[in-house]
């Protein structure tokens, strides 16, 4: 039995509470015997967002966007919580599970400049703002000419800085872009051939305990199938090659008729070398691609993507 009040759990930035109030209209759509008072958003401060000046690394990794919100939905004072999936890391924390995703918005990066409409026009010696190992690696194998420095914050945020003349340029997810309606601040939208999303980008998933069997129920109707296939493709190449936040690799699956192909490339830790991999299946081998994928980067980088 649902009971009368169900609370989703949320980081309190302007984006994330749009993913939220996305998410609440999702399953209002989906259960009928909902209404809008049905569900509340639950605003909750996450070690990531206080400490936004420094990298992910420095602070603790990709656990510090969730960990204030899964501590909550473990002790039962929220019953979903909802995330950027490509904020999670890659292991699930103990009795919660993640498996209910929304339809995948926009994958793509794009670069923001209010002087350059590319990067190619950027001069030389440009700074150019990222918090991705990932983007930044990416980065110098189309300019290898650019100062890549660091830039944390929500997207209002980096805008800011970017307003301020602290840097020429920013990198951001177009899904956030889109999401906050402001595509017109866009400069250039990178193809995926030019720089591949990290695993998981533009996915809004919903985790929940894995014993709580009613919001199970509810919430496994919105569950978009492709999306879902995807997923399962991309994050078992990121187990399987054990990344996490320093980890350079983007990775996206895509489903053509019942063809699930999952592209993917890793960069060592100097972002000098590039490995890439790339298979194919049916959508119901999507796990086992992720892994083939996954042992094929590994076996071309060896250690070099790893802080020894």
């Amino acid at each position: 039995m649902i009971k009368n009040k169900i609370i989703i759990g949320s980081r309190g930035s302007k984006l994330a509470i749009l993913y939220a109030e996305k998410a609440k209209e999702t399953i209002l759509y989906n259960n009928v015997d909902l209404n809008k008072d049905s569900i509340d958003i639950k605003i909750i401060k996450t070690t990531a967002d206080i400490h936004y000046s420094k990298s992910l690394s420095e602070i603790g990794g990709k656990r510090l966007f969730s960990k204030q919100i899964e501590e909550e939905l473990l002790d039962q004072k929220i019953d979903i919580a909802v995330h950027a999936l490509k904020d999670l890391p890659s292991e699930e924390t103990k009795d919660l599970e993640t498996k209910v995703f929304l339809k995948r918005n926009d994958p793509r990066d794009v670069f923001i400049s209010l002087k350059y409409k590319s990067i190619t026009d950027l001069r030389s010696n440009s700074i150019i703002g990222t918090s991705s190992f990932r983007r930044a690696a990416q980065l110098n194998v189309l300019r290898k000419d650019l100062n890549i420095n660091l830039i944390r914050g929500n997207i209002d945020t980096r805008i800011n800085k970017l307003e301020k003349g602290n840097f020429d340029a920013i990198v951001l997810s177009y899904a956030g872009i889109k999401t906050l309606g402001l595509e017109k601040k866009v400069s250039q939208i990178f193809s995926i051939e030019e720089m591949l999303p990290c695993v998981g980008q533009g996915v809004i998933v919903l985790q929940t305990r894995k014993n709580d069997q009613d919001i199970l129920n509810l919430i496994h109707k919105i569950n978009d199938p492709n999306t879902l296939s995807c997923v399962i493709a991309e994050r078992a190449m990121l187990k399987t090659i054990k990344g996490d936040c320093d980890t350079a690799v983007g990775g996206l699956a895509t489903i053509d008729d019942n063809l699930i192909t999952l592209k993917s490339e890793l960069f060592s830790i100097d972002g000098k070398q590039k490995f890439s991999s790339k298979f194919s299946g049916e959508i119901d081998e999507a796990e086992e691609i992720g892994v083939k994928v996954g042992i094929k980067l590994i076996a071309q980088a060896g250690n070099t993507y790893k802080n020894k």
